[in-house]
C-alpha cells in the first residue's frame, strides 16, 4: 500500500469533479436529494455501512477495520446558501439563488476522498470510522438533528475523537490549516424585541406612548451593556441587524421591534448575556411606561476543541505537510458552527483550511458567504489525505 498523499493525489481529479459537480446543483437546508445522490454514488462500491437520514437528507457511512479499536468521526457538511452567484466560474451554479459560498462542496468532496482512502487501507485500521455527510449547517442545526438520529452510536460504540475541516476563501494563504485550543467559535444566538405602547398623532406624542425612542434607547444600551457587564476577555458581541417600526412620519406606531445576533465565546458568558439582555430591555420600557418581550432563539453553541486533540491534528499536519502549514490562530473566529454540537459530546478538532486563489490576496479576497467567494480545488488533495491521516494514526494511538 502506497503513501495516502500518493493515493490521494491519484483521485484528486475525481474528487474536483465530484466538488464541481456539487457545486453547480447546489441545495439548501435539510433536504439536497440531489447532493445525497452524489454523496452515496460517490461512496458506492466502498466497504461502507451506510444509511440516510429520516429528517434530513443525510448520509451516515461506518467503515469498520481489521483489527479492534475504537472509533473516530470525521465530518463534512453539504449544503449552500441563498446567495446568488457572481464568480463567473465554468462550473458555478446553475440554481437561481443559490451557491456554495462557504466552500461546504470542498468539505464533501474531501469527507468522500478521505472514505476511498480509508477503505483502502481496512487492513490496517485499528477500529472504526464514521463518515458525517450533513446537511443543514447554515442555521438548521442539522448536526444536532443527526445526533439525535444516532449519528454518534453509528459504529457502536461513541468517537473516541473527532474531526472537521473548514475551507476560507480568503484570509488564509492557501494550504496553511490553523486551529487553537478551547474556544475555537462563538455561539450565535437571535434576540427578537418587541415594545409595545400606544399609537398617536406625531404632532402630540403627549397623548402617546411612543415606543420609537424607547427601543432605539434598548439599541444602544445594549451595546453599553456589552462593553459595561462582560470581561473584556470574555467578550460578547451583539449586533442589531434589524429594526422596524411605523408606517408614516406623522404617526406614533403601537409597536417597534428590532432583532438582533448575539454571539459569545463561553457557556457562561452565553448564559449571561441572555439573563441580562431581557432585564435591561424589559426594565427600559418600564421606565417609559411600556412595555416589552425579549425572546433569544438559541442556535448554535460555542465550538470548544479539544487540546490534545488539536496538539494531535498540529503533529500530523507537521508530519504530513511540513510545520510551516499549521498556524495556531490566536483569537477564536466570530462566526458559528454546528460542528459545536458534535464537539460537545466528543473530544475532537475543528480546523479551517486556506483556501484562496494563489492568484487572489488573502487580505482582500472575497470571504466566505459573499458571492464572490472562489475556493481552489487544490486543497482538496490536502484535506483529503489530512481526515484520513487523522483517522489512521488517532485510531492507532488508542
Amino acid at each position: 500500500m502506497g503513501e495516502v498523499r500518493d493515493d490521494t493525489a491519484a483521485i484528486s481529479g475525481e474528487l474536483a469533479r465530484l466538488r464541481r459537480a456539487i457545486h453547480a446543483e447546489p441545495e439548501i437546508g435539510l433536504d439536497l436529494p440531489r447532493t445525497q445522490e452524489k454523496v452515496l454514488a460517490a461512496l458506492e462500491g466502498l466497504p461502507l455501512e451506510v444509511a440516510r437520514g429520516r429528517s434530513l437528507s443525510s448520509v451516515t457511512a461506518v467503515l469498520r477495520g481489521a483489527r479492534p479499536g475504537g472509533t473516530v468521526l470525521l465530518r463534512g457538511d453539504m449544503d449552500a446558501l441563498p446567495v446568488t452567484e457572481a464568480t463567473g466560474l465554468p462550473y458555478a451554479s446553475r440554481v437561481d439563488g443559490a451557491m456554495h459560498a462557504c466552500g461546504h462542496d470542498l468539505h464533501t468532496a474531501m469527507l468522500a476522498g478521505a472514505a476511498r482512502l480509508l477503505s483502502a487501507r481496512r487492513d490496517e485500521l485499528a477500529g472504526n470510522v464514521i463518515f458525517m455527510f450533513q446537511p443543514g449547517e447554515e442555521s438548521c442545526g442539522g448536526a444536532r438533528l443527526m445526533i439525535s438520529e444516532g449519528v454518534l452510536d453509528a459504529a457502536g460504540a461513541r468517537p473516541v475523537a473527532a474531526f472537521g475541516l473548514h475551507v476560507a476563501s480568503s484570509l488564509l494563504p492557501i494550504g496553511v490549516f490553523t486551529s487553537r485550543d478551547g474556544t475555537m467559535m462563538a455561539s450565535a444566538d437571535t434576540m427578537e424585541v418587541t415594545v409595545t405602547g400606544q399609537g398617536g398623532h406625531g404632532s402630540q406624542p403627549h397623548r402617546a406612548a411612543d415606543p420609537v425612542p424607547a427601543a432605539c434607547e434598548m439599541v444602544i444600551a445594549l451595546q453599553t451593556l456589552v462593553t459595561r457587564r462582560f470581561d473584556v476577555f470574555d467578550p460578547v458581541v451583539i449586533t442589531v441587524g434589524t429594526f422596524h417600526a411605523g408606517t408614516a412620519s406623522n404617526v406614533i406606531p403601537d409597536r417597534a421591534r428590532f432583532a438582533a445576533t448575539v454571539r459569545a465565546f463561553s457557556a457562561a458568558a452565553r448564559t449571561a448575556v441572555q439573563d441580562t439582555a431581557v432585564t435591561l430591555v424589559r426594565d427600559i420600557a418600564s421606565a417609559h411606561g411600556l412595555s416589552a418581550t425579549a425572546e433569544f432563539t438559541d442556535s448554535y453553541p460555542v465550538t470548544v476543541n479539544d487540546a490534545a486533540e488539536v496538539a494531535f491534528a498540529e503533529r500530523t499536519v507537521g508530519e504530513l505537510f511540513g510545520s510551516e502549514r499549521f498556524v495556531r490562530t490566536p483569537f477564536p473566529v466570530t462566526g458559528s458552527e454546528d460542528f459545536s454540537y458534535v464537539l460537545d459530546e466528543v473530544p475532537g478538532a475543528f480546523i479551517m483550511l486556506g483556501a484562496c486563489p494563489p492568484d487572489a490576496d488573502p487580505a482582500t479576497a472575497p470571504f466566505n458567504h459573499s458571492a464572490g467567494a472562489v475556493f481552489d480545488d487544490a486543497v482538496l488533495a490536502d484535506g483529503a489525505t489530512l481526515l484520513a491521516e487523522l483517522a489512521l494514526r488517532r485510531l492507532r494511538a488508542g
